[in-house]
């Protein structure tokens, strides 16, 4: 593949990159740059963190790159996710794990690490020490999104360890390129800045669309901020459609989910027409009742978009054109964890619990 459609991959992926040009001389460079994304073993995984998340990984490593994929089990403690019990965050990453193996993510191609692999190396613990003598407090309270907290709220100690961390993350396992969502920009953002000082390098970001809830924007805040607030939360169930909800709950959902007639910008159901089913279907049909003109086959999302906005599609028919193919893509998963005795334990044991945040 020559680099200008490698290119045209990564900025599939990247709703922001910082910066392209860096991105550019890597590619021309590094024959197998390295990216990686991270995630907290917290609850139940929902479609973002389920299919898109292997949309995007198969893209980057159709452009070239190895990925990491890094299961932050010592990152969920530190944050007092599961009652900071790190047997069940553990449990929590193998039923990770367990739903990665049917969204359809290139595999082969897929390094999975735990940091709890690498707690015990002094080199890991050194990059933490090099990264939090490098940094304020004030700035690195000021990474708290990344851990899903605001400004305002107080912190424990180990969630100021977490962004320095996380940055040490990036230096300890050679990453090339940050490939997470958007709302882990401040801390990339504080590796690029550290980097260089000690003695690394400068990371590229390459920062992924966080798709909204499900619900109607409530917030009053901009750029950044507004994305975060706005983001599907796994501590609000209905905000989201989760990797092994039934076919009853996606369209429960999906049908008092927030759709405003006409409008595209902040319309979560158009978001998933966007940014998933497209993604994995080269067409799909809206089911207009013939009394408005019959079903409508779509080619792409750019089609949806302009009739919808023309008001030829309606609200309810967008919505059942998002149940049947939400459907479809959950359906592979739902069995596995039906079928296989390991995914099926590992579901009841999250059924079990009761998870807040």
């Amino acid at each position: 593949m020559d680099l200008e459609k490698k290119l045209q991959l990564i900025r599939e992926v990247g709703e922001e990159i910082v910066t392209e040009p860096e991105l550019k001389e890597l590619l021309k460079t590094k024959p197998k740059p390295v990216a990686y994304d991270g995630f907290e073993p917290s609850g139940k995984i929902h479609i973002a963190q389920g299919i898109l998340r292997a949309i995007n990984i198969n893209k980057m490593i159709k452009a070239g790159f190895r990925f990491k994929m890094l299961i932050a089990d010592w990152h969920a403690w530190a944050n007092n996710k599961m009652g900071g019990d790190l047997e069940k965050i553990r449990k929590v990453g193998e039923y990770l794990l367990e739903v990665w193996k049917v969204t359809g993510m290139d595999l082969n191609k897929v390094e999975f690490l735990w940091v709890s692999d690498y707690t015990q190396d002094d080199e890991y613990w050194k990059k933490v020490m090099q990264i939090a003598r490098s940094s304020t407090v004030r700035r690195i309270i000021r990474c708290g999104q990344i851990m899903g907290r605001k400004d305002s709220e107080v912190l424990q100690a180990s969630q100021i360890i977490y962004p320095c961390m996380q940055a040490a993350d990036i230096f300890h396992l050679q990453v090339d390129v940050c490939q997470l969502g958007t709302d882990q920009r401040k801390v990339n953002m504080l590796a690029r800045e550290i980097g260089p000082k000690l003695g690394f390098w400068k990371p590229v970001i390459v920062s992924h669309h966080m798709i909204m809830g499900l619900r109607q924007p409530q917030t009053q805040a901009t750029g950044l901020e507004r994305t975060i607030e706005m983001k599907m939360s796994k501590s609000i169930p209905d905000s989201a459609i989760f990797m092994t909800d039934s076919r009853e709950e996606i369209e429960r959902k999906i049908q008092k989910a927030y759709c405003p007639e006409k409008q595209i910008q902040d319309n979560p159901v158009m978001e998933y027409m966007k940014y998933i089913i497209f993604e994995k279907f080269d067409s799909i049909e809206i089911p207009r009742p013939e009394k408005f003109g019959g079903p409508l086959e779509m080619q792409s999302c750019q089609e949806l978009e302009k009739l919808y906005q023309e008001g030829k599609i309606h609200p309810l028919d967008l919505k059942s054109a998002a149940v049947e193919y939400l459907d479809r893509l959950i359906e592979p998963v739902r069995k596995h964890f039906e079928t296989n005795p390991k995914a099926r334990k590992l579901k009841e044991f999250l059924d079990s619990q009761k998870i807040t945040r």
